[in-house]
């Protein structure tokens, strides 16, 4: 008979609150759509929540969210997994060798299982081992990437379309649409009203022409949810996370209980680093994964280690991300999206009595509005550098009461309260 694990709550109190905690999540979600909408008209950019603009928020902000739903794995369960982005390079290297050769179905398998090999790998280093976390995950990365350019030399170097830093040519996944949509939302979309028309667009480029390795990114955030908060599995990874010393003595294994989730974080791993070769460029090239890993790991933060609120930091990224591509007065009008949110924040801090506070946040707020109105060209400079300004920026803004899981980034050896 299996023994019961002491429950542990998923960070949020009773259900109630949860639920409140949900309703004024998807009531942000609204207003940021109200601003964003609000502010296109006032800065003249029309590509803020344009469908195209819409698609490429989506491809870059798939990777992200997969490796930001990497670490909650790993962090629920203790483990702080400093490895993901050499997992996504792993992922990145074998999608692209078994997708030429076998196809891109076969790739992103291919992709999932190098990860979890290397997530297993981790274990053995950080559970078995009990070496220093963070020192497992950089070397996990450092092997990676000079794994990955070994194996370039050998198996790519020399091919048709190949060489020692990318592969050959990889072919597409198949995209989907909702049925119905671009007849219902385009017609909203092009009449012009103001917020309703660019919503309308904004979610004409969410539901159509949607990669069907977009949509099984998307579903691991459900499926997380349910299996962490909603399963015995996930109730003794949380428990490990929280006290393995108290799962230890009612017989469950933590330490396997935290093997299982890194191979879990593994794969997600594997999968967000497939999506690239697959997906966001249809060639494997050196160097891919661009910090996207780290930046996952600073999705879970700003989502309090819930896979909501990780997935809805995951999408401000890869949104501020894919403005790059778009028309330079797009990026600029995010300063002014920025100013907007500063200035919300100065008038909430003030109404709950936090004077200093709101005056900080509102000088914030009108410095924005000064560089706006003093650039109306951002700086090449600039716009490179926004996705990472923008992780500064929401971690600055992350909600203070954070609460991460108790033992996480400590070692637990069998038998031992340590």
């Amino acid at each position: 008979m299996t023994a019961a694990v002491p429950a542990v709550p998923p960070g949020g109190g009773p259900q109630a609150s949860r639920r409140d905690l949900h309703g004024a999540v998807w009531l942000r979600v609204t207003l940021g759509v109200v601003v964003l909408s609000l502010v296109s008209g006032v800065a003249d950019a029309p590509d803020l929540l344009s469908e195209g603009s819409m698609g490429a928020a989506l491809r870059f902000t798939v990777p992200i969210l997969l490796a930001g739903l990497a670490a909650l794995w790993a962090e629920r369960s203790g483990v702080v997994n400093i490895g993901i982005e050499g997992m996504m390079i792993m992922g990145t290297w074998f999608g692209a060798w078994v997708g030429y050769q076998a196809g891109p179905g076969a790739g992103v398998l291919a992709g999932v299982l190098a990860g979890a090999v290397f997530g297993l790998g981790l274990a053995v280093l950080v559970v078995g081992l009990r070496i220093d976390q963070a020192v497992a995950g950089l070397a996990i990365n450092l092997l990676a990437a000079g794994a990955a350019r070994y194996l370039s030399s050998i198996f790519f170097e020399g091919v048709p379309g190949g060489q020692i830093t990318q592969s050959p040519p990889i072919d597409p996944l198949p995209t989907l649409s909702l049925p119905g949509a671009e007849a219902l939302l385009g017609t909203i979309a092009s009449s012009g009203v103001p917020i309703a028309g660019d919503a309308a667009q904004a979610l004409l480029g969410l539901t159509t022409d949607v990669n069907v390795l977009t949509i099984v990114a998307f579903a691991m955030v459900p499926v997380t949810w349910w299996v962490l908060f909603r399963t015995g599995l996930g109730l003794r990874i949380r428990a490990s996370g929280e006290n393995p010393a108290a799962v230890d003595s009612l017989g469950v294994s933590p330490l396997v209980h935290r093997t299982v989730a890194l191979a879990v974080s593994g794969a997600l791993s594997g999968l967000a680093g497939a999506f690239l070769v697959t997906v966001a460029a249809s060639i494997y090239r050196e160097g891919q994964t661009g910090g996207r890993g780290f930046i996952g790991m600073a999705t879970v933060i700003f989502g309090n280690w819930m896979p909501i609120p990780t997935a809805i930091g995951a999408f401000i990224f890869g949104f501020t991300d894919a403005l790059r591509t778009r028309q330079e007065t797009t990026v600029g009008a995010l300063l002014l999206v920025a100013a907007v949110a500063f200035g919300l924040l100065a008038l909430l801090r003030g109404r709950r009595g936090g004077a200093r506070e709101a005056i900080g946040w509102g000088v914030v707020a009108a410095l924005l509005v000064s560089v706006f109105v003093l650039l109306p060209v951002v700086p090449t400079e600039f716009v490179s550098f926004a996705p990472q300004l923008t992780t500064l920026v929401v971690l600055a803004l992350a909600r203070q009461n954070l609460r991460p899981p108790v033992a996480l980034g400590l070692p637990y050896r069998r038998g031992t309260d340590d």
